[in-house]
């Protein structure tokens, strides 16, 4: 045998060990989940539901960061603005809050805008009609990962249920009306988010990059368009976070939004000041101050 066929079964070896520990690790957090609900909320009534609705839902937490969260990190790692150990961390934590902070409104919606649970004969069925769609949301998920595809939690959670209501109680179980419009925002979205990235980058072009020192224009736009994300993002969080906990008008929400942005600009202006002189002229120079 050649030494380039032992190398070969090394790489192999390598390969299978790193295989075997990642589903390995994969199937310790879905027994740990399943222990610890079980320990937890084994005195509650038909506690095994529970259980297994946790074991479903610990394996489609781990399809989301294998395919929705690798969709959403993918351009920023991808253009070198964050490295991978940052975008899975900066993943994990906001995307935790975000559910955490801003989910309700999208988990009513799943739970009674596409079906109606007084529609289905009793809560058992109600029940099992949304494990199903969950585990089968999660099996797609897994499957387009496999595949390399990146697909939508969203639109797979809604097929879900979709499908499972169907199943058990007939077409005209399902909200069309709320379908209808569910299924119209996953044509907005992308053309939204497409004409307000081409618009930044339009203007970043003839403010910044068509200029004959881009750094020495980038030190006074840059600070101003991440005053204005973070306007965006506070005006939104305090639309959609705090009225949880407080009502919140739309006024109050723009100046809260405002007052950020203007600390944000204050802030962020001095630091790419002084990081300016050390960057190289020419775009890699601005590129590197949108990079954490």
């Amino acid at each position: 045998m050649m030494i380039k066929d032992y190398v070969k079964i090394e790489r192999a070896a390598d390969l299978s060990r790193s295989e075997v520990g990642r589903l390995g690790t994969a199937v310790l957090f879905i027994v740990a989940v399943m222990i610890f609900t079980g320990a937890r909320y084994g005195h509650v009534e038909q506690s095994y539901l529970l259980v297994a609705a946790a074991v479903i839902g610990a394996y489609m937490a781990m399809n989301i960061g294998a395919n929705d969260v690798a969709n959403n990190v993918g351009p920023a790692v991808g253009s070198f603005a964050l490295s991978l150990t940052g975008a899975i961390v900066i993943a994990a934590v906001f995307e935790a809050s975000g559910a955490l902070i801003a989910g309700g409104d999208v988990v009513k919606t799943v739970k009674n805008g596409i079906v109606d649970p007084a529609d289905l004969a009793n809560s058992d069925e109600y029940v099992w009609v949304m494990m199903g769609a969950l585990a089968g949301a999660a099996i797609w998920l897994n499957a387009a990962t496999w595949l390399g595809a990146p697909v939508s939690t969203t639109h797979s959670i809604v097929g879900g249920v979709m499908g499972a209501s169907i199943a058990a109680a007939g077409w005209g179980i399902v909200n069309w009306g709320s379908v209808g419009s569910i299924a119209a925002s996953w044509v907005i979205s992308p053309v939204m988010g497409g004409l307000i990235a081409a618009g930044l980058l339009f203007t970043l072009e003839r403010l910044v990059f068509f200029k004959d020192d881009p750094v020495a224009k980038a030190r006074r736009v840059v600070p101003a368009l991440i005053a204005l994300m973070a306007w965006a993002f506070t005006t939104y969080l305090a639309l959609k976070g705090v009225k949880q906990i407080l009502e919140v008008s739309f006024t109050m929400a723009m100046v809260a939004g405002l007052v950020t942005a203007v600390a944000v600009y204050f802030v962020a202006g001095p630091m790419i000041r002084r990081a300016a002189p050390r960057l190289v002229p020419g775009r890699d120079g601005v590129n590197r101050m949108f990079t954490v």
